[in-house]
């Protein structure tokens, strides 16, 4: 019986993201076909496809709901979604992502060209950073573990704190399917800092649908998704700031991440924690529990 539960649950999953794949196809094909100056009949087609979205949207909702407490493996699920012909889809970026490609590339450039005594400069901002948060974390007993910036940064320093085994694609798929199911929660906090606009609903469920097909970095949003999901506090340790407790309302022990902004190259990266290891301890394991991966 379970076995049929995850099938259909998965028969469900590769039909939402076939859907989703056609209607931006057809959304594309009307907007191909409306010339740009018409600017009515451009506002119509705008709202007709935002309106297709939705309902799809909604449809999807209601039948993932039905789902809801019979626990399918969702290892099973990412595995299949892995395997997807996700190289067929156009490649589109969020906003969010785009800027931070943009910052990244320029980073990168600025590094290229960088004199010597901007160089010495940034050594002296990460040296300083680092020794700021080892007498932070050393106050609590703790020392920073070094995760790889390969754009999982965040998930992989929650995946090392969780007590059982789970992917990073996991984590991802779990936190882009609460994000969507919650829109109306985060929609209102996903903005571009330096504009201050607001992005569209078809935004978010784009940058959720990135959260799941690319390397994309994480941040306070996916964070607060993460902490519902494992019902569990989220401490982020900063050099500068005072310590961020997302999910306050949990009492489990909190997961801790540390938050660099000059250890990386190319923008800002999360490390996790451990215990400080003295001589002659035996073992040390993992800093932080967390509950249930399949709760809602």
């Amino acid at each position: 019986m379970m076995g049929d539960t995850e099938n259909d649950f998965q028969r469900v999953i590769r039909r939402h993201h076939r859907e989703k794949r056609e209607l931006q196809a057809h959304i594309q094909a009307l907007k191909s076909s409306v010339p740009k100056n018409d600017r009515n009949r451009r506002r119509q087609m705008l709202a007709d496809a935002a309106r297709l979205e939705a309902e799809m949207e909604q449809r999807h909702q209601q039948e993932l709901e039905k789902f809801e407490g019979s626990n399918p493996s969702l290892e099973s699920v990412t595995a299949d979604l892995s395997k997807m012909n996700l190289e067929n889809l156009p490649p589109r970026s969020s906003k969010a992502q785009k800027r931070r490609q943009r910052r990244a590339n320029l980073e990168r450039q600025r590094q290229g060209r960088m004199p010597m005594a901007q160089a010495e400069h940034l050594a002296t901002l990460r040296r300083e950073e680092e020794e700021k948060i080892t007498a932070i974390l050393g106050a609590r007993n703790l020392e920073m573990k070094t995760i790889p910036a390969d754009g999982h940064c965040m998930y992989r320093a929650i995946q090392d704190q969780l007590v059982y085994s789970v992917t990073v694609e996991n984590l991802r798929y779990r936190t882009a399917y609460y994000m969507r199911k919650h829109i109306d929660d985060f929609l209102p906090f996903f903005t571009e800092p330096e504009a201050g606009n607001f992005y569209t609903r078809e935004d978010f469920l784009r940058y959720c649908d990135d959260i799941v097909q690319k390397a994309s970095w994480g941040g306070q949003l996916e964070l607060r998704a993460l902490s519902h999901i494992l019902q569990t506090p989220i401490e982020v340790v900063q050099a500068n700031s005072p310590i961020i407790v997302i999910g306050e309302e949990y009492t489990r022990k909190p997961l801790i991440l540390v938050y660099l902004r000059y250890a990386c190259d190319f923008g800002e990266h999360y490390n996790s924690v451990k215990p400080i290891e003295t001589p002659g301890a035996i073992g040390g394991g993992n800093n932080a529990t967390a509950g249930s991966l399949f709760c809602f």
